[in-house]
């Protein structure tokens, strides 16, 4: 998403729209990117990762705090990451994850 917004004559707000987030979040994606938080692949280098969130007709129960963790399943692994992690840690574990497959 933040690679498309970037792409020539993209306006931010319609990118947000088709991806369903708001505006503000691909700004703050934007500025993690333009800071280095975020590593923007090459063109050939994209590909698409679905994400799956509880939503209103989840069928998620159990601990709240538990339903605030992002899972990520990489190459047969699944990494869980909690709010407020250490946004580089998590970038090497997911290279070291991808790179060990």
């Amino acid at each position: 998403m933040v690679a498309e917004s970037y792409r020539a004559g993209a306006v931010v707000s319609e990118v947000a729209r088709r991806y369903e987030i708001s505006p503000q979040h691909l700004f703050a994606w934007r500025k993690a990117a333009r800071g280095g938080l975020l590593v923007l692949p090459n063109e050939e280098g994209l590909t698409f990762v679905p994400i799956v969130t509880p939503g209103y007709n989840s069928t998620a129960v159990g601990n709240p705090q538990e339903s605030r963790l992002i899972r990520i399943e990489i190459a047969g692994a699944v990494v869980h990451a909690g709010p407020g992690v250490d946004l580089i840690f998590l970038t090497d574990v997911l290279r070291a994850v991808k790179a060990a497959a």
